[in-house]
């Protein structure tokens, strides 16, 4: 029988892996938009939608695989649905239009709402609140190592053999990893906290346990609109340096493995080392620490947007660097979930902030930027005196659009001081939860 630490570090890595192959599968459809869109002669709006199409059921779905992971086995629920999302995105390789490319990516979301509640959740068990920072970061290092490997392997793979090999060639790993997966750790809930009552039960509804949460209620927040600039960027910007900056389908996708690939790895470990040991001074450290570091990123990306054309290397220097600040949202947010919601809720807790973040976020990203760029795109055809829709006019409308990005980051910097504001007293309120016997975590100025 295995050590425990060696079965906490086998855990962690199979994590990592899962994480990894969830954003890999994700950055494929961004990774060959642009053949996809000239074969089957699709708008920018279409390209988001088939963006969306993952979002829609991944928010739903959510809500019950969170309390499963709260209530079931959870190494099963991960293989299961590793399992579920590697068969549908090879089969995303043999739909033949936008609708039966749009019914195959709703399936993938499917399989992959099982990984945010279920991972994050066994991390909360596995790891005490002073190193769940270091430990959420290496779990996040999946989203810049799947980013990485995606648009590496993706592009090149789409330039070499045509798009459809892009899919095949991802869902082979899945069914690995998903046999891997049987044998994490599945700690009891609590399990990890010092507190000698952490893991009894909630009394109540779960979902209004986790809302009446002030500081849960401005993460939440938060997580809708980053993830309307994730998916944003995920769906348009491989297209971006195709169109303004010139760039070959294998370059774009390298260009995009470097930005969001290499960037997110030193954002989420140098984010998660500063957040943990600035927490040990204020409680709300780590939310300053990730509000700081998205208002930077927000005039980083302005002044990547305003690169003239033909400028690949520095544009991807500017962007690059604001995609690694933004990264440090990550270790700082999920920790701080960690630090103010029960241990038996932390998968609904999960689960509710990813309806929020993909329902009101990733879903409306692509499609608003996309229908922003159309739009654009349209007045520039116009002023151009062209009868029809020009590349010239699409990257005109595409430029135009992006802009979103800064504005909605300005607003996630403002949300996550808001939360920095209550933090404390959530956190003051669950310890007293968690030592006192019969303690309602609900704060007393807000019980009746």
């Amino acid at each position: 029988m295995a050590e425990p630490k060696t079965r906490v570090r086998y855990t962690l890595a199979v994590l990592f892996a899962i994480n990894l192959l969830n954003f890999y599968d994700r950055g494929i459809f961004g990774a060959v938009a642009e053949p996809i869109r000239k074969q089957w002669g699709l708008t920018d709006s279409q390209l988001g939608w088939l963006a969306t199409a993952f979002t829609l059921l991944y928010a739903i779905v959510g809500l019950p695989m969170g309390r499963l992971s709260d209530t079931k086995r959870r190494s099963r629920l991960l293989a299961g649905g590793v399992a579920a999302w590697s068969v549908l995105t090879a089969a995303s390789g043999f739909t033949w239009n936008f609708a039966s490319m749009f019914a195959a990516r709703l399936g993938v979301g499917v399989g992959e709402a099982v990984c945010a509640p279920a991972g994050n959740s066994l991390i909360g068990d596995l790891f005490p609140a002073a190193k769940r920072g270091w430990a959420l970061s290496i779990f996040q290092l999946g989203l810049p190592a799947g980013f990485l490997v995606g648009g590496l392997v993706s592009g090149h793979v789409a330039a070499a053999y045509g798009w459809r090999w892009a899919f095949f060639v991802a869902g082979i790993p899945g069914l690995f990893v998903a046999l891997l997966s049987l044998g994490v750790l599945d700690p009891v809930r609590g399990a990890a906290e010092a507190s000698p009552l952490a893991g009894r039960s909630h009394e109540g509804n779960p979902y209004w346990a986790v809302l009446r949460v002030p500081t849960v209620c401005w993460i939440i927040v938060t997580g809708a609109l980053f993830n309307f600039n994730s998916y944003t960027y995920v769906t348009f910007l491989p297209s971006y340096v195709i169109r303004i900056h010139g760039l070959s389908l294998s370059q774009a996708n390298t260009a995009f493995a470097m930005m969001f690939g290499v960037s997110g790895i030193i954002g989420l470990l140098g984010g998660g080392w500063v957040a943990d040991r600035i927490s040990h001074h204020t409680r709300s450290g780590r939310l300053l620490v990730s509000g700081v570091a998205i208002l930077l990123s927000a005039a980083l990306v302005y002044w990547s947007l305003s690169v003239p054309s033909g400028q690949a290397v520095r544009f991807s220097l500017l962007m690059g660097t604001g995609v690694m600040l933004a990264y440090v949202y990550y270790p700082c947010v999920y920790a701080t979930i960690m630090d103010v919601v029960q241990p038996g809720l932390r998968g609904t807790a999960m689960a509710l902030y990813f309806l929020a973040m993909y329902m009101f976020g990733g879903s409306f990203g692509p499609v608003v930027v996309g229908r922003i760029s159309d739009h654009y795109g349209r007045q520039a055809m116009q002023a151009a005196g062209a009868a029809s829709m020009t590349d010239a006019a699409r990257a005109s409308g595409l430029h135009s659009a992006m802009y979103a990005v800064v504005v909605c980051s300005v607003l996630v910097a403002v949300a996550l001081f808001g939360a920095a504001r209550t933090v404390a007293k959530d956190m003051g309120e669950l310890h007293a939860w968690m030592t006192i016997p019969g303690r309602d975590p609900l704060p007393a100025d807000a019980q009746d």
